[in-house]
């Protein structure tokens, strides 16, 4: 409801009524998912339009959730045989140090966000069987090189921690029959200091391949708790000044 007032003087206000019609699944409790903004109803219908689509936006838009429920939605109704769901492991300004266990237990906590939204649409037990038949793969990044993916849908999160070389390997991956699905924030890396984002990059060299979309999420697509948003427009206009005053470091405020 709050949506709907903040937009109804937009242009596109009118396809608000749109949004219950378009349900993409349902979760494991019968919740039906469905995109809640314009902006996500956009990025939904990219995904249905494009074989390769970018998603860059804020945290709480919905990006990779959306994606999972397109990408299990698509495997359920045997448009693909798999979904292989991967993301860099990079930490996000902590150490994690050396980790107990086997290789998949070192790996695992890079991985959770994507394990929290598979239980969420798909069930636990449900995603296991799945997982151990092989036709549902998390991975870390670096398990897809020397890989060509066939028939499956691929979702490839938090691409902004990617180098362009990791991002250029990830797309030459791709092959016949399946979708994928690019998600990140760009205001978000944690690259070490000077290193190129796969993200950026990839935003400028592919802009014009038919085949590939690209998707801005904005603060107003946030679908968390209604301060969330708040918090992601008050750093967009944190970042905006700071960079104004680097530039123009001598020019008085008004």
């Amino acid at each position: 409801m709050d949506y709907a007032i903040e937009m109804k003087d937009e242009p596109e206000s009118g396809k608000l009524a749109d949004f219950d019609k378009d349900i993409i699944c349902h979760t494991v409790s019968g919740k039906p998912i469905k995109p809640k903004t314009l902006g996500q109803k956009k990025y939904i219908d990219s995904i249905r339009d494009n074989l390769i689509v970018f998603a860059n936006g804020p945290a709480g838009t919905g990006k990779t959730f959306l994606a999972m429920a397109m990408a299990i939605t698509a495997f359920q109704n045997k448009e693909v045989e798999r979904i292989i769901m991967t993301r860099p492991a990079i930490e996000a300004g902590e150490k994690l140090g050396f980790l107990p266990g086997d290789l998949q237990s070192k790996v695992d906590p890079y991985l959770r966000p994507l394990y929290d939204a598979l239980y969420q649409i798909m069930g636990a037990e449900n995603f296991r069987k799945n997982m151990e038949n092989g036709l549902i793969e998390v991975a870390p990044l670096a398990y897809m090189r020397g890989r060509t993916l066939d028939n499956a849908y691929i979702i490839l999160d938090e691409a902004q921690n990617t180098t362009p070389e990791q991002m250029k390997m990830f797309l030459t991956r791709f092959g016949f029959g399946s979708h994928a699905i690019i998600t990140g924030d760009a205001t978000q890396k944690d690259l070490a200091p000077n290193t190129r984002s796969g993200l950026d990059v990839a935003m400028k060299v592919l802009k014009n391949v038919d085949g590939i979309s690209f998707i801005n999420l904005t603060a107003k697509d946030v679908v968390r708790h209604p301060l969330v948003q708040k918090i992601v427009k008050a750093y967009e206009d944190y970042e905006k000044h700071g960079r104004f005053e680097h530039r123009y470091p001598n020019r008085r405020k008004v």
